[in-house]
């Protein structure tokens, strides 16, 4: 499927992408977005957010937009509202240590097809935030910027980063002193000096560079 770049001024996603798979009779149209795929520690999580065939949602869901363009507490608001309009929201994981054995793209993918898994239906149409996702299960289309222009990507970014977060966090409880519930896992000086004074946690990607530099330095 050729890759589709939609942009908006403002960057307020829309329904053009959407509409025009309703158009032609495919009214199951979901929206995928992944985070944590730059992280040193933590799972990838990928969210599925499929919206009723009805332009009406793009002014139920007027304050969503690309997850890293909103607060956090705005974006636990906004991912209840998701959940609560949406015909379908899920999310699929793929742990670190998957990360670590498959790599980064093919445990994307499973993340995304484990959420996609988690739907009562198969989507007539899957749009992707980003490039072509090798290995997805079903017809997709790779939107640029996506979750910036794409009203369904932009609320699945936004329930794939709460998600996370909150399980970042729920993280920090069972291997504190990591300071996963402010970082989330990504490479911060704080994380860090963390990780060379405590070495890794099962739950770190052992086969990012920055985090082997770290681990290799320790057994010196």
């Amino acid at each position: 499927m050729a890759m589709r770049a939609w942009q908006d001024a403002d960057d307020v996603p829309t329904l053009a992408c959407e509409g025009e798979h309703w158009a032609c009779g495919e009214l199951c149209v979901a929206g995928i977005d992944e985070v944590g795929r730059g992280a040193w520690a933590g799972p990838v999580v990928a969210a599925v957010v499929v919206l009723p065939a009805d332009p009406a949602i793009a002014g139920d869901l007027g304050g969503v937009r690309d997850s890293k363009a909103v607060p956090p507490p705005e974006r636990a608001r906004l991912a209840a509202l998701i959940r609560d309009r949406a015909l379908a929201a899920t999310v699929g994981t793929a742990p670190a240590v998957l990360v670590d054995r498959a790599g980064l793209l093919p445990a994307t993918a499973h993340a995304m097809n484990a959420a996609l898994a988690a739907l009562e239906r198969a989507p007539d149409h899957v749009l992707v935030d980003g490039l072509h996702m090798r290995g997805l299960v079903c017809p997709h289309t790779p939107i640029v910027r996506g979750d910036a222009c794409c009203l369904s990507i932009a609320a699945a970014s936004i329930v794939a980063k709460v998600t996370r977060d909150r399980w970042m966090a729920d993280l920090d409880s069972i291997y504190p002193g990591y300071g996963f519930a402010g970082h989330k896992g990504y490479g911060t000086p704080a994380h860090r000096a963390a990780l060379c004074r405590l070495g890794p946690c099962p739950v770190h990607r052992l086969s990012y560079a920055p985090v082997a530099a770290i681990v290799a330095q320790s057994w010196v």
